[in-house]
């Protein structure tokens, strides 16, 4: 079987799906345990003020969404002179697990956000650097949607395993080295060593795949312009990205709904488990609906789906029930599987779809913007949400001076959690179904 852009399948055997999916392990790691320690570090730890915190965060994700489509470009001229992405790759693995330690082992002395800010900076450039060729392999490793699809079944199990890592594994680390200071740097080490072991596994496992993007390099500016025309492929980013905001959004507002309506902070760690375990179990379920309905249907009842899950959980928080908010978080993980298992396997198609446009195969540029995207929408998600608590009202204290939160704020924080990301959901579906129209997929 030959692939659009020309390359010779290869049979996709367990160990080589393995050894592309483990990659997602690193990745996922790297993805969740900044947002979910890093912050707390930075002010409980270090004693960094929190606007200044927030700045150490935000600032390596906006130079993230600047960096990934030139690494994008980069990697696709990396594969036309010699046929792999293996470099790319290399260098993202060595250098990702050791500048990810350095960001909790901050020297005496030194200033911590200056050395934190600077660390993290440096490792969201070696995760871009590994991130954007990952992402672009699979439309190198098979030609078929079915294939592909399969492909990204194994990536989405092993990003979750990485996900359930961060959440779980990484503050049982800091608690079982100690705490403070030195036991998040024991933790940095420890989670460190498993990203390096899982990036360099991809890193090896994936040096089978034949990438053939050409037929001749082309710089950024020449990339950009040429993929300008691949409507398919900016519809399902449009869809992607408003969706990636959505999940974003519930994501930040977990603790608030936690504490302020369930009364529990510590149920922000369980609420969480609900919405990445269940996607786990259900990632295989989605792609044999999706090999026996069409994948595009099946995105758009996932995206309906989560919506309509979104919407349910208004009265569950709102009455406090919390039999009823975990059943239901629970229930958008389901839907949360499929909004990162299709369009990820759809996305393939628009590179293979341009290069028969355009007569250039350029996965690396695409793949780029992608990304980029997908960082723009998980890095504005808590800023939109934080937005909404300072519209109703909520009044920031610390833990050990707690605040009596007015109506308003805690209705805007309900709302924040449960109709805001329906709302943006429900943005995201004429873009699932226009793009069905352009692949002429049945929606």
């Amino acid at each position: 079987m030959t692939h659009p852009a020309g390359v010779v399948e290869r049979p996709l055997g367990r160990g080589r799906l393995l050894g592309y999916g483990v990659g997602s392990v690193g990745t996922g790691v790297f993805s969740a345990v900044p947002g979910l320690l890093l912050l707390y570090y930075l002010t409980d730890m270090l004693g960094v003020p929190a606007a200044v915190a927030g700045v150490v965060l935000v600032a390596p994700k906006i130079w993230d969404v600047l960096l990934n489509p030139l690494v994008g470009a980069a990697s696709d001229r990396e594969a036309v002179r010699t046929g792999r992405r293996t470099k790319l790759l290399a260098i993202g693995a060595a250098a990702l697990p050791v500048t990810f330690a350095l960001m909790f082992a901050v020297p005496g002395g030194v200033p911590g956000a200056l050395w934190s800010g600077v660390a993290f900076l440096l490792a969201a450039t070696a995760f871009a650097c590994f991130q954007v060729p990952y992402v672009a392999l699979p439309a190198e490793m098979a030609g078929t949607q079915s294939a592909r699809t399969r492909i990204m079944s194994w990536r989405v199990v092993c990003l979750t395993v990485g996900i359930l890592v961060a959440g779980g594994l990484a503050p049982a680390v800091v608690d079982l080295a100690g705490g403070g200071r030195a036991g998040y740097a024991v933790m940095g080490v420890v989670i460190g060593a498993l990203m390096a072991a899982a990036l360099v596994a991809a890193t090896l496992g994936t040096r089978w795949v034949p990438s053939r993007p050409g037929p001749r390099p082309l710089g950024p500016v020449a990339a950009f312009r040429l993929a300008r025309g691949n409507r398919p492929f900016f519809v399902l980013l449009a869809a992607f990205v408003t969706q990636a905001l959505a999940v974003a959004v519930m994501l930040a507002g977990a603790p608030y709904v936690a504490s302020y309506r369930l009364g529990d902070y510590g149920l922000t760690s369980v609420m969480f488990v609900c919405l990445v375990g269940p996607s786990m179990l259900a990632v295989p379920g989605w792609a044999w609906l999706a090999r026996r309905h069409g994948a595009v249907r099946c995105y758009l009842a996932a995206s309906i789906g989560f919506c309509a899950v979104a919407v349910a959980l208004i009265p569950a928080v709102a009455g406090g029930g919390l039999a009823a908010t975990l059943a239901l978080t629970a229930l958008a993980g389901v839907c949360y599987a499929a909004l990162q298992l299709l369009p990820l396997s759809l996305l393939p198609d628009t590179v293979h779809a341009d290069a028969a446009r355009t007569g250039q195969a350029q996965s690396g540029a695409f793949t780029g913007l992608w990304t980029a995207g997908e960082t723009a929408g998980l890095a504005l998600g808590p800023g939109l949400f934080a937005l909404v608590l300072a519209v109703s009202g909520f009044v920031s204290a610390p833990t050990g001076s707690p605040v009596a939160q007015e109506p308003a704020a805690l209705t805007g924080l309900l709302l924040g959690f449960t109709a805001l990301p329906a709302l943006l959901m429900l943005i995201s579906l004429p873009f699932v179904a226009w793009y069905g129209r352009l692949a002429k997929e049945p929606v």
